[in-house]
């Protein structure tokens, strides 16, 4: 059974961290100074859980942005990603934000698409990594 926790960097850092570094700096190689910067301290965070064991986090930052988005190699394929982002749509609806947008690694673009977000611009580098902008309007958005 996977739970949701939702809070601030202070609240979750231990456990996003161990996640964002497990995946981000160890699996697919970012410099560990490009992972963290001072938009975590800002951000609302969220952490999967599978009982007290933590398995997938993301952010929101205050322009509406969503990102560091991780599940853990074992756990992926199992909706675990899309159990975060919906929280993360949820809580954006509840705060009556207008839209969500994100820079999604390409090979994930149909995922966030099947979640309503589309295509913005071009494909550019970051981290070595192809990524694309995403933007989805709340507003207009229901699950």
């Amino acid at each position: 059974m996977f739970s949701v926790k939702q809070g601030s960097w202070d609240q979750l850092q231990q456990d996003a961290k161990l996640i964002r570094e497990l995946v981000f700096i160890s699996e697919q190689n970012i410099p560990e100074q490009d992972e963290w910067d001072d938009q975590d301290a800002i951000s609302q965070h969220f952490v999967v859980y599978e009982q007290k064991q933590p398995i997938a986090t993301a952010r929101l930052l205050v322009n509406n942005s969503v990102g560091r988005v991780a599940v853990l190699k074992t756990y992926r394929g199992q909706g675990i990603g899309r159990l975060i982002m919906l929280e993360i749509i949820a809580y954006a609806q509840a705060q009556k934000r207008p839209s969500l947008q994100l820079s999604s690694q390409v090979h994930a673009i149909s995922f966030y698409e099947k979640l309503g977000f589309s295509i913005q611009g071009d494909e550019y580098d970051e981290c070595g990594i192809p990524h694309i902008e995403m933007v989805m309007p709340i507003g207009l958005h229901s699950l």
